[in-house]
């Protein structure tokens, strides 16, 4: 099967589509990844890095072509913008909440602002653990942070292929199953719009010799 980074190459232009079609609308890459992942079963993350990665790659060239499709313009964080996030996000870990709502809590539900401030205080943990650590010290609750995970085995990795490989051969499977269910469906109404029209003509000339019928009485 071709493929394009790991996407079975329908796939790949199934989401240059969508996007396009989606910008085009004006929607932000954020609700698209996120509406795309859902109804493919992939996560949004994933979405987004599968896209900016596809913006990147030469043999993808054809696919986007015309398309006119670009990454969003990354804003970066300035260091009062990354301590106030910081101190509001832990204010609301010190009051019993999740990371993830204390970040819904602090981007008002902002689902762009949400994944910006998601992406950095994970970011952060992982690369800034001490920077973390000290905010929270300094806002009176304690921060786990997680070690590093172990690197992957060769058949972790080549397990992990697998199962992605079969996720994406029942992803196409179920796309053309679709398809021949929609054509089904649209032969289907076309065939009741015919026997509908038919049912009207033979109405009308029951209709048109009754009367004549009654007039030759």
């Amino acid at each position: 099967m071709d493929k394009i980074n790991g996407y079975p190459r329908s796939e790949a232009e199934e989401l240059v589509r969508y996007v396009g079609e989606g910008r085009r609308m004006g929607k932000t890459l954020t609700s698209l990844f996120a509406s795309y992942g859902k109804a493919h079963g992939r996560a949004g993350g994933s979405v987004r890095n599968y896209y900016y990665k596809l913006l990147k790659t030469k043999n993808a060239a054809p696919l986007l072509a015309g398309k006119n499709l670009r990454a969003e313009t990354i804003v970066p964080f300035t260091d009062a913008e990354t301590e106030e996030m910081l101190r509001s996000i832990l204010s609301e870990r010190k009051k019993g909440c999740s990371v993830r709502r204390a970040i819904a809590n602090v981007c008002g539900g902002d689902a762009k602002k949400m994944l910006r401030y998601q992406n950095k205080y994970r970011n952060m943990l992982k690369k800034q653990p001490d920077a973390v650590c000290a905010a929270a010290k300094k806002a009176g609750i304690t921060v786990e942070v997680s070690a590093s995970r172990p690197a992957k085995t060769e058949l972790q990795k080549r397990v992990e292929a697998e199962i992605n490989a079969l996720y994406d051969r029942l992803a196409v499977s179920l796309r053309e199953e679709n398809e021949r269910l929609k054509r089904t469906i649209e032969r289907l109404n076309e065939e009741n719009e015919l026997l509908r029209r038919a049912s009207r003509v033979k109405n009308a000339l029951i209709a048109s010799r009754s009367a004549e019928n009654k007039a030759a009485k």
